[in-house]
């Protein structure tokens, strides 16, 4: 038996300083956040692999992460004809300038064409070339065993409740995003008027 003294166990309210990081009963368990928290540390692993994975596949094709989303949005979405620039934005949830600069790079780099819509002149439809499109075919069993080993905890079920709570979670966190920026606004607004 061991000589060493034991720590006193401390209780479960001493060792909770701060108050729930959420109010919503949905989100609580008897007014406890804790698992609300492991969810949110959890989301943010997810993220961080996606990522990773991400720039993984992206580096194959010799282009950034965020280039690679735009290929594979635009071989999704091109149909016979190409796919607008806010097509593409607005799957990807960026804005169409973005894509416009990104997809620059791309037509620069032989991977996606940028041609004018012949229904509206100033606008520009995207597609893949054939040496983009023979890049992502060529890519296609490695995005599949990466997709299919990450995803593989979940059923049909499961999928699309997680496919909808995402959707549900892009919006909400949208509306978030944008109060948040119009809370750094004002704050510098009123950082200037004090330093005036």
């Amino acid at each position: 038996m061991s000589t060493k003294a034991k720590r006193p166990r401390r209780p479960r309210e001493a060792a909770a300083a701060l108050p729930a990081s959420a109010s919503r009963q949905a989100l609580l368990e008897g007014g406890n956040d804790d698992h609300f928290r492991q969810l949110v540390y959890d989301l943010l692993t997810i993220s961080v692999r996606m990522e990773t994975v991400r720039e993984h596949l992206a580096r194959r094709l010799g282009v950034s992460g965020p280039q690679y989303s735009i290929l594979m949005a635009v071989a999704r979405l091109q149909g016979g004809h190409g796919v607008r620039v806010g097509t593409v934005a607005k799957a990807l949830h960026v804005t169409s300038a973005f894509i416009a600069t990104e997809t620059g790079r791309l037509a620069r780099l032989g991977l996606l064409s940028k041609n004018p819509n012949p229904k509206d002149r100033r606008g520009i439809l995207l597609a893949l070339t054939p040496r983009g499109h023979a890049g992502l075919v060529k890519l296609g069993p490695e995005i599949r065993a990466v997709n299919d080993d990450f995803f593989k905890p979940l059923d049909r079920s499961a999928f699309q409740a997680l496919a909808s709570a995402a959707a549900q979670l892009v919006e909400s966190s949208s509306r978030v995003e944008r109060r948040l920026r119009q809370m750094d606004d004002h704050e510098w607004l009123a950082l200037r008027s004090a330093a005036e």
